[in-house]
């Protein structure tokens, strides 16, 4: 005890002169490499300094021209969508410019750094879990036949979905099939025999893998399996509760449609959620424009009978909130209904129903044209529109009726008697169907024109009539845009009505040459020989070459050629070349 105490007392003691003269070199050298350390340390947080500063500003720099650059090009949007982007530009370029200048001031922490569209994507996808979550736990309430531990693991690991074995098992689900894997897992290769292999292809398929091969179970797979002694009774009741599974999501029962929506459903979330956890990787036109809409069309449609109503509409609306961004909403919406039909009637309620409708007057115009009959030979009942009007908000019923009045497939009469007719059915005030129409954008009113053009050559209307009305447009609007238009609308019909109407184009009703005629046949007829429209010079020129055959002195093709060399001598000799006639003599 008395040594540890000496010991203790020792290490307590002072040191003693002779002791710091011995250390003092070495505690001078340490002292000097210290301060030589902490010079260098002091000189790279001043490089990293300036450095950082030199990013800070030129992210400044960049940020601010690319706001610019933005801008230019939203300022070429519709005028009443300008100020919505143009604002929001600006609020995230001050927010980028306070949290740099923050940051170069050492002022900045990290909840100010996180941008609020990272914040929203994290939100975005996290309400997509719990959406996925809850399919799941619908899809094992339903007893799908897909495995419980699979669908499980989809809500702890969502990628899974996109794995083969998933992908396999979700297919073979879709078709009342069943994985090969799956089944040897669980009841041994001794269980194969109840089933047919549905991969397995002599010409086509003939040595699939065997984590590939799809079976289906026989149609006497109950009598086999009730004369089968090498199989445990757990192991048949097991196959027996499978068949019954398989074919009960295979029938049409409220439960088999049940768990064909919701796997519907399911999976559109993760797909949805998918895009938003690779986005540098995923192609947005292919998720937006081509998946997506399919499966929403699948989950609103999941019954053949199924009607629109506010029940099936609200379930598209729900997945489409799921979507963060309202340019990718617009996108599913827009490409809903490429096959027609009711598909194509839930793609206008749902345009009519979105608070971000932008071309809101060109939406309700095609609704218009949607609904009625091609031709207004028969005037549509009351009773088919007002079941999809009323689930279009009620200032929205108004324009659509009020398009429905000016709609060039109905008679005036018919038109007007169907909107008031249905006015009163919505219970809307007929007065306000009397307010005069709204004025279309510039684009959108000369598609319309020449469209009426188009259909009157689709009619088989008159070469001069239609000449005429090309004359007449020409004249009140006359520019780059109007020649294309009605280029467009010419090339669309077929190689007679094409060669007659420029025949007649030249020639006003007083027989006398329509001065803007020239310059309008010169540009179909450049168009007519450029490579890009080869085909439509190849019709026409297989109808003059039978015109030619069956009548070589056709004035048709006279007349035809005579206006084409009238504007285009070059052209003229060429399409006389190609159909075989005689060259014409060059003019003295």
């Amino acid at each position: 005890m008395a040594e540890e105490t000496t010991q203790s007392g020792r290490a307590t003691e002072p040191p003693t002169g002779n002791d710091l003269q011995r250390e003092w070199p070495e505690v001078r050298l340490r002292l000097e490499q210290l301060t030589s350390r902490c010079t260098v340390l002091e000189e790279e947080v001043r490089s990293l300094r300036r450095l950082l500063e030199r990013v800070i500003e030129h992210r400044q720099k960049s940020h601010g021209e690319l706001v610019l650059l933005l801008t230019g090009l939203v300022s070429k949007l519709p005028i009443q969508d300008v100020g919505t982007f143009v604002s929001r530009l600006v609020e995230h370029n001050t927010h980028v410019s306070d949290i740099l200048t923050a940051l170069g001031k050492g002022q900045a922490d990290a909840e100010m750094a996180r941008p609020p569209l990272l914040e929203a994507l994290e939100e975005t996808k996290n309400r997509l879990r719990e959406a996925a979550r809850e399919a799941v736990r619908e899809l094992m309430r339903l007893e799908t036949p897909l495995e419980h531990e699979m669908l499980q693991a989809l809500v702890e690991e969502p990628e899974r979905f996109f794995t083969p074995p998933v992908v396999r098992a979700t297919r073979c689900f879709v078709k009342g099939q069943v994985p090969r894997e799956r089944i040897v897992r669980q009841f041994g290769e001794a269980a194969l025999f109840c089933f047919q292999d549905m991969t397995t292809d002599p010409k086509l398929n003939p040595r699939p893998k065997p984590e590939e091969i799809a079976l289906a179970f026989r149609p006497d797979a109950e009598e086999l399996l009730s004369r089968d002694e090498t199989l445990s009774a757990e192991q048949k009741t097991g196959l027996l509760d499978l068949l019954r599974r398989i074919r009960q999501s295979r029938g049409e029962s409220p439960d088999a449609l049940a768990q064909r929506e919701t796997f519907t459903r399911l999976s559109f979330i993760l797909d949805l959620l998918h895009f938003y956890e690779n986005q540098s990787t995923e192609p947005v036109d292919v998720v937006f424009a081509q998946r997506l809409p399919a499966l929403l069309e699948q989950v609103v449609f999941a019954r053949p009978d199924t009607v629109l109503s506010e029940e099936s509409i609200k379930k598209a609306e729900s997945l489409l909130a799921l979507v963060l961004s309202p340019e990718h909403r617009l996108m599913i919406i827009n490409n809903v209904g490429k096959g027609g039909g009711r598909a194509r009637t839930l793609k206008f309620v749902l345009r009519l129903r979105a608070p971000e409708s932008t071309d809101l007057d060109v939406v309700v115009l095609d609704f218009v044209r949607h609904l009625v009959p091609s031709g207004g030979r028969s005037t549509p009942a009351v009773s088919d529109w007002l079941p999809i009007l009323r689930l279009v908000p009620v200032e929205r019923q108004k324009k659509v009726l009020h398009a429905l009045m000016g709609s060039e497939r109905l008679p005036k009469e018919k038109a007007r008697a169907l909107a008031t007719e249905l006015a009163q059915a919505l219970g809307l005030p007929v007065t306000e169907l009397q307010a005069p129409p709204a004025t279309l954008p510039p684009e959108v009113e000369r598609e319309r024109a020449w469209e009426q053009i188009q259909n009157q050559m689709l009619h088989h209307a008159e070469p001069r009539e239609v000449a005429a009305a090309i004359r007449e447009r020409l004249h009140a609007h006359y520019d780059a845009d109007e020649l294309r238009q009605s280029w467009l609308a010419l090339s669309a019909v077929d190689p007679m009505t094409f060669i007659r109407v420029c025949s007649a184009l030249p020639y006003g009703p007083d027989g006398k040459t329509d001065p803007i005629a020239h310059p309008a046949l010169q540009s179909y007829v450049t168009r007519l020989m450029h490579e890009k429209y080869a085909s439509v010079y190849q019709r026409v020129l297989n109808s003059l070459r039978q015109i030619y055959r069956l009548k070589p002195d056709s004035p048709t093709i006279h007349n035809f050629l005579a206006v084409v060399r009238w504007v285009d001598p070059a052209a003229a000799a060429r399409l006389t070349a190609d159909i075989g006639l005689p060259a014409q003599p060059a003019p003295a």
